[in-house]
Order: C-alpha cells, then sequence, then structure tokens
C-alpha cells in the first residue's frame, strides 16, 4: 500500500523518508505491532540514524501526525482564500477535503489504536488535535452564521463533528469505504444550520464560547486571541462604512488583510502594509480602530520572526 505524504519545509529528505515508510509500517501492521528494528529495516537507515531524528517511536508518529496536519491545514485554508467566507459550500469543500485527506491516509486506524492504548503522551498529542479542530469550526461558524450566533455555536460545533464522525461510519457500513463523502459532508452540514437557528430562536446553551479558552494550550490560545481581535477590529471597520455601495474598494482591501493574515500559508508583509496605507486614505474610518488593527498585524510579524529565530537556534 503506497501511502503519499507532503514533504514539509523544514525536514530533511532523509527523515520525511523514514516517516514514510514508517506511515506504511503501522497501517499495514499497526502501530503497536511496528517495531524500531522492522522501522529500520524497511527504511533503508541504521539505528543511530534513528535516534539523530527521533528520541522514540512515540516521538515519529507525533511527526507524522503533524506532518499531515500541516499540510491539510495549509490546503483546507487556501480553499477560503478570494471566497465568501459565510458562503457555505465553500465550508463543505473544506471538510469535504479533511475527511478525504484523513480516508487517502488511513488516519481514523491510526487514531483508534492510539486511543485504546495507554500511552498517555499519544493521547494527550490527539486530545490536543481534537481541541485544535473544533476550535477552527466554531471559528468558522462565526464566519458562516455571524457574530449574533456566537453563544450557541460552541454547541453547534460539538454537535457537528459528533454528527459528521457517526454519519461517516455508518454510510461508509452502508455504502463501502470508497464511497463518496460529499453526500455526507452536505447532508451534515445542512442539518446543523437547522440546530444553530432553533438554539439561537429557543436562546438554548449548553456550553458558553469563553469555555473554548480554557480547553486550549496556552499557544494555541495566542494564536486564537489574535483572530478573534483581527476578526472583530476588521468587522468594526466595515460598519463604519456606510453606506456600503461608496465604499466597496475599503471593505474589499479589509476582505484581503483578513485573507491574507487567516488564510494564506505565508502571509505577505510589504502587501499587507500597502494595503492598510491606502485604506487610511478612506476618511470615513476611525482612527482608533486604524491603529488597532496597525498593532495586531505587527505584533503578529514580530511572532513570526521570533518563531523563525527559535526554529533555528533550535
Amino acid at each position: 500500500m503506497k501511502i503519499t505524504i507532503l514533504k514539509g519545509d523544514t525536514m530533511t529528505n532523509r527523515k520525511q523518508h523514514v516517516i514514510q515508510m514508517a506511515h506504511q509500517l503501522f497501517i499495514e501492521r499497526g502501530f503497536q505491532s511496528t517495531s524500531i528494528q522492522d522501522i529500520l529495516e524497511y527504511s533503508g537507515i541504521s539505528k543511530g540514524t534513528f535516534y539523530n531524528y527521533f528520541s522514540s517511536k512515540n516521538e515519529l508518529l507525533i511527526a507524522l501526525f503533524k506532518s499531515l496536519y500541516e499540510s491539510m491545514e495549509s490546503s483546507r485554508n487556501e480553499l477560503l482564500i478570494g471566497q465568501d467566507p459565510s458562503n457555505l459550500d465553500i465550508f463543505v469543500k473544506q471538510i469535504e477535503y479533511q475527511m478525504n485527506t484523513n480516508k487517502k491516509n488511513k488516519l481514523i486506524t491510526l487514531f483508534e489504536e492510539v486511543f485504546v492504548s495507554t500511552d498517555e503522551e499519544l493521547k494527550n498529542f490527539l486530545k490536543v488535535g481534537q481541541m485544535r479542530m473544533l476550535n477552527w469550526v466554531f471559528h468558522r461558524f462565526i464566519e458562516l452564521f455571524g457574530e449574533e450566533k456566537r453563544p450557541y455555536l460552541l454547541d453547534s460545533s460539538i454537535m457537528f463533528l459528533g454528527m459528521l464522525h457517526h454519519n461517516v461510519k455508518y454510510y461508509s457500513i452502508a455504502n463501502g469505504a470508497s464511497a463518496d463523502i460529499y453526500p455526507v459532508v452536505r447532508y451534515t452540514v445542512d442539518r446543523v444550520v437547522n440546530i444553530v437557528n432553533g438554539a439561537s430562536e429557543s436562546d438554548d446553551q449548553l456550553n458558553t464560547p469563553e469555555q473554548m479558552n480554557s480547553w486550549l494550550p496556552d499557544a494555541m490560545r495566542s494564536e486564537q486571541d489574535f483572530q478573534d481581535k483581527l476578526y472583530q477590529t476588521i468587522q468594526a471597520l466595515k460598519e463604519n462604512l456606510t453606506p456600503k455601495q461608496k465604499h466597496a474598494k475599503s471593505i474589499q482591501l479589509l476582505d484581503f488583510v483578513q485573507d491574507e493574515l487567516l488564510h494564506s500559508k505565508k502571509p505577505r508583509r510589504f502587501l499587507i502594509e500597502s494595503v492598510l496605507l491606502s485604506i487610511r486614505h478612506d476618511e470615513t474610518l476611525a482612527e482608533e480602530t486604524l491603529e488597532t488593527i496597525d498593532a495586531l498585524v505587527k505584533g503578529y510579524f514580530e511572532r513570526v520572526a521570533e518563531a523563525c529565530e527559535e526554529s533555528k537556534n533550535g
């Protein structure tokens, strides 16, 4: 069975080769049944080379998951570039892409094996991944359904992911593992629209959105704080631009800044700063809010620079 993994920018070809070979063995034999010696023989490397890359088989599996996650998240976010974030069809495409990526790389099988194991390190890593996915869906729901429905969107996100998981499972049993995943995703997304509207109309809430912060690791929480502040600041700027017809260009530029910072793999600082300079010519926009977005952009690229420096030193 040939499993293809996209190469990460910071990994050497040889290290990526070991991850790819181990992935194939994990699928064919199972993670627990694959030994480090099996990986050495299958990938054609020495034990010393293996331990130069990974301290354990667990670390190798985590590197595999990270490689796939980063590639998948980047491609999933690129589907939104230049598109209306409130378009349900784009969200369906994003979820369909992720589910097909999971299926192609047999990730569900690996997830299930890890969750029934006693290895707390791996289980905690996957739990963080689940929180990351829940967090992403929650904030996509804000874009899809609007800020006014935020109080009901964490509950809706949890229900959506639960429905999606079980719908895929039983649809595959009924129609075969190779069945097209699109009808499942479309059906589940359409159902959650009714759930959101129903919860909003009845003002029913189980979990408050604020609880999300306590569930996220510190690094992810910081990233999400930035995204929230950016989204809210850009929405505030747009609300100042009335009537919309007279300020279509400024609205388009603000959408570009949001797209570039939230959905681009490598946001281009010179373009963002150039766009923000152009927006300042629109006298309708509040100076205080413009200063807020300038500070957010500056802070973002400072964190990127720090992360690059840490990566070099590490």
